[in-house]
């Protein structure tokens, strides 16, 4: 009767929202059955294609799961809500991009020869962000945070007879088991101070707990996490190891390290800390006026966490004279800036974010795509493999520039609006220190990434020769430069249905089941 019971119970939740994850571990599966099965020299370039469908498949099932109300299977274990929705959205495109830079990557056997591996760990990474992403309980969190972990330490070091492969894969493994020793030791002062890994119940009980004396553990557990996490976006104090490991790893991984994994772990810092921090309050004994913590105190370290990858990342940017390592800086000083709004929380926050991540995807994967080209074309990841390549392949350059000045922030692209948008939030919170950091490193940014289209126009190649431009390289740069430069004109219409479509107040609000 007990097991009919359980049975019985698990029967009652609606599983098909689930249906997008189910797709992506359904393929995972199939993928790695047919890389069982095929000859050793059989073409998996199938397997690519294969992997790709899926993701289609589970962006339909995610876009038919926006706009419903908020549904929570298993205590909350997993969650359904517009904050989810919206971050599902922005991995499942990233990945759809990263397998079709892929396909000719992996297609050289001297890059990665055990393609079928490549492509079914990369999914399994998706499904481990899409599970962060609609996950409103510790437990199940650090389950997709280790998942997507663990596969990346793997697609890191694909390249086995890669001496930097090898050694950026290995750094990537010590420092992200350290990380996830720091994120978990943190949050086992929560667990311990409320009893429970539920998201809504730790947040109710925490604020007995801060009001109690307990105030220290609390701001404890917060730091140690934000620390840990920080790992994860490639954040100050927590970022030396992503120049190594983006210049070590495959260009595709790459990419996915510095877009959907990023984006994953802004995911989980938003989700963690707005719903366990968000209602804790000082009280002033004289006056009896409350003001809440996560503005006040964290939102300040926040803000400093910020303002440091902003000057740290640019800074150091300028030096380098490896492309991979310049745009990895390049995501640290991104970084800094997504963590603004966190750090000013206005009413737009949400808003804010997923936009300047769509922005960042368009341009960053657009970008990685033009990048793996060159590198593969001539033989050096060299900032000077550019030189020439306006006269080599006069579209490849002109998206490649608007790309960089996407990240850049300068009119007529989707990185303008973003910037703009975390800026005017400063504003209204009265950050003008942190207004001034945007401002002045945004202006540092554009020597590093100028340098870059300086070579493409300005400097002569080795070779005039004509670039070959495969298919599916093409169709992402065509995709991401029309994205960057529709959502550069047209910014609004993009809020509105980020506004409309996926909103911020179901994950405030309790689930009906």
């Amino acid at each position: 009767m007990n097991g009919a019971s359980k049975w019985g119970n698990l029967a009652q939740y609606d599983w098909t929202v689930m249906s997008p994850e189910f797709t992506i571990l359904g393929v995972a599966t199939l993928l790695s059955l047919l890389d069982l099965v095929m000859n050793k020299n059989s073409d998996r370039r199938i397997l690519a294609w294969i992997g790709f469908i899926g993701i289609l498949i589970a962006g339909y099932f995610v876009v038919q799961n926006t706009g419903q109300n908020v549904v929570s299977i298993l205590n909350d274990m997993y969650r359904l809500d517009g904050f989810a929705n919206a971050f599902k959205l922005i991995f499942l495109v990233g990945v759809a991009f990263v397998f079709l830079i892929s396909i000719s990557y992996v297609d050289e056997k001297q890059n990665v020869k055990h393609s079928g591996e490549y492509y079914y760990l990369m999914l399994m990474a998706l499904l481990g962000a899409m599970l962060m992403a609609s996950s409103a309980d510790l437990i199940t969190l650090f389950v997709g945070l280790e998942l997507l972990s663990i596969a990346s330490y793997i697609m890191v070091g694909t390249r086995k007879n890669h001496i930097q492969s090898n050694e950026s894969a290995f750094k990537y493994v010590v420092s992200g088991g350290i990380a996830s020793a720091v994120t978990l030791y943190g949050m086992s002062f929560i667990y311990g101070l409320t009893g429970s890994t539920n998201l809504y119940i730790m947040a109710e009980r925490l604020s007995n707990v801060f009001q109690n004396g307990f105030d220290f553990l609390v701001y404890l557990s917060f730091f140690l996490m934000l620390v840990g996490l920080a790992f994860k976006i490639s954040a100050v104090p927590y970022h030396m190891w992503a120049p190594d490991v983006y210049q070590g790893a495959p260009t595709p991984i790459t990419a996915f390290l510095s877009v959907v994994s990023k984006a994953a772990g802004f995911a989980i810092i938003l989700r963690i800390f707005l719903i366990i921090f968000g209602n804790l309050v000082n009280l002033d004994m004289t006056s009896g006026q409350q003001s809440s913590v996560l503005v006040d105190t964290l939102g300040l370290y926040i803000a400093i966490v910020a303002g440091a990858s902003m000057i740290i990342g640019n800074t150091l940017a300028m030096r380098q004279v490896n492309i991979k390592r310049m745009m990895a800086y390049s995501g640290i000083a991104q970084a800094g800036y997504l963590l603004v709004p966190f750090a000013t929380l206005t009413v737009l926050m949400f808003e804010q974010t997923i936009f300047y991540l769509v922005a960042y995807l368009l341009a960053n994967m657009g970008a990685f795509a033009i990048i793996m080209l060159v590198n593969r074309d001539r033989q050096t990841e060299d900032v000077k493999s550019f030189a020439g390549l306006y006269h080599r392949a006069p579209w490849m350059a002109i998206a490649m520039t608007f790309f960089l000045l996407s990240l850049a922030g300068l009119p007529i692209s989707a990185g303008f609006f973003g910037k703009f948008y975390i800026f005017m939030s400063t504003i209204v919170h009265s950050s003008y220190w942190l207004a001034g950091i945007m401002l002045a490193t945004s202006v540092v940014s554009y020597f590093y990434y100028f340098s870059v289209i300086r070579q493409m126009y300005m400097r002569p190649g080795q070779t005039e020769a004509p670039l070959k431009v495969p298919f599916t390289i093409a169709a992402v740069v065509l995709v991401a430069l029309a994205g960057t430069i529709a959502v550069g004109i047209m910014p609004d219409p993009v809020l509105q249905y980020i506004h409309h479509n996926f909103p911020l107040q179901q994950m405030f609000q309790a689930s009906g089941q």
